[in-house]
C-alpha cells in the first residue's frame, strides 16, 4: 500500500479531477475508484468523487499494491539466434514488450521464452526470470537472456563492469556538429512527468557514445553505444543535444511515415558464461526501419550492414 498526502493548490476542483491532475500514475477513473473505495479521505472525512476541493485542503491517498500478475508459457514466435544450456540470444521484434507490468500481464518476451525454455522460470526475479537487460517495447533487436543461475550471476557481472558491447542504429533528426562524440549527462526521472525520464542535476551517471554513420538530408542514421544502462538512455540523451530520435512520440515527435521510434539493437558481444570465449551476434535492421530508410534516401539505397 503507498499512502499520498497532498494538499490542494486551487478551490473549486472536483476530487476526482485533482487527483488525476496532480498524479500522472492516476487517472481520473481510477482516482473515482479509490475514491469509492473508501481509500481517499478529504480534511480526514471520506468524500465522493465528486466533492469539490478548496485551497490548503489535505487530501490523502491510499494506494493498494497491484497485484502481481502470474507467468504463464505463450506460444509467441520467436527469432533465436543462439541457444545453449546457460543462454539464449533473441532478435526482439518491436511491439514485444520484454517482461510483464502494468497494463500488459501476458504477451510478452518472457512469456514466450517460457515456452521455449520452461525451466526459466526459476531464474532470477519472479517476473523477470532471466532477464538481465532490456528493451523498450518498441526497440527492435538484440538480447541475451539467462538460462541458469551461473549465466545470470556472469551476464549481471559483466555488465555492471561495462563489459558487454551493445550498439545501436538510430535515425535521428538534425546533423550533429560533430561526426562522433559522447554524451555525459545524468539521468533520473522527470520531475513533473513521472512516467518519463529526463536530465537532471544529480540524476545517476550516464555515457553514451554516437558516431554519425550517414545522413540523409536533414536526418542522420548514428550508430550509438550506451556505456551505462539507463532507462531510455539512447532517446533521453539524443533527445537532449537536440537530435531525437525519429518517430519518438515520447522525447520527440510523431511521424507519418513510421509507427515506432527509429531504434534497433544493432550488435551485441559478450562473454560466454562460464568461458573466456568472446561472441559477438549481429541484427540487420527489420523491414519497417529498412523501408523508411530507403524512402528517405529516394528508394535507390541499401539497407545498411
Amino acid at each position: 500500500m503507498k499512502t499520498l498526502r497532498l494538499t490542494a493548490d486551487r478551490s473549486g476542483e472536483r476530487l476526482d479531477a485533482f487527483l488525476a491532475r496532480r498524479r500522472e500514475e492516476l487517472s481520473r477513473s481510477h482516482a473515482r475508484r479509490l475514491i469509492d473505495q473508501g481509500l481517499v479521505t478529504l480534511n480526514g472525512v471520506l468524500p465522493s468523487p465528486s466533492r469539490r476541493v478548496s485551497g490548503g485542503d489535505t487530501v490523502v491517498v491510499n494506494i493498494p499494491a497491484p497485484e502481481e500478475p502470474k507467468l504463464a508459457p505463450e506460444a509467441i514466435p520467436l527469432t533465436v539466434l543462439y541457444q545453449d544450456d546457460d543462454i539464449i540470444v533473441v532478435d526482439k521484434p518491436a511491439g514485444l514488450a520484454v517482461h510483464p507490468g502494468p497494463g500488459h500481464p501476458g504477451g510478452t518476451l518472457v512469456n514466450a521464452l517460457l515456452a521455449l525454455c520452461p525451466d526459466l522460470a526459476g531464474i532470477g526475479r519472479s517476473l523477470r526470470p532471466g532477464i538481465v537487460h532490456r528493451l523498450d517495447k518498441d526497440t527492435s533487436g538484440l538480447l541475451v537472456v539467462a538460462k541458469s543461475d551461473r549465466a545470470q550471476q556472469s551476464l549481471a557481472g559483466q555488465l555492471k563492469e561495462r563489459e558487454v558491447e551493445k550498439v545501436y542504429l538510430a535515425l535521428v533528426h538534425g546533423l550533429p556538429d560533430s561526426p562522433q562524440g559522447i554524451i555525459d549527462a545524468p539521468i533520473a526521472r522527470h520531475p513533473r512527468h513521472r512516467k518519463r525520464m529526463a536530465v537532471v542535476p544529480g540524476g545517476r551517471e550516464a555515457q553514451t557514445r554516437y558516431r554519425v554513420r550517414e545522413t540523409i538530408d536533414r536526418f542522420a542514421l548514428l550508430e550509438v553505444q550506451p556505456v551505462t544502462g539507463r532507462t531510455h538512455q539512447i532517446r533521453v540523451h539524443l533527445s537532449y543535444i537536440g537530435h531525437p530520435v525519429v518517430a519518438d512520440a515520447v522525447y520527440g515527435k510523431r511521424s507519418p511515415h513510421l509507427k515506432r521510434q527509429f531504434l534497433h539493437a544493432h550488435r551485441l558481444a559478450f562473454r560466454l558464461p562460464g568461458s573466456d570465449r568472446t561472441v559477438e551476434f549481429e541484427s540487420p535492421l527489420p523491414p519497417d526501419l529498412r523501408q523508411a530508410l530507403e524512402a528517405m534516401r529516394g528508394g535507390l539505397g541499401a539497407a545498411p550492414r
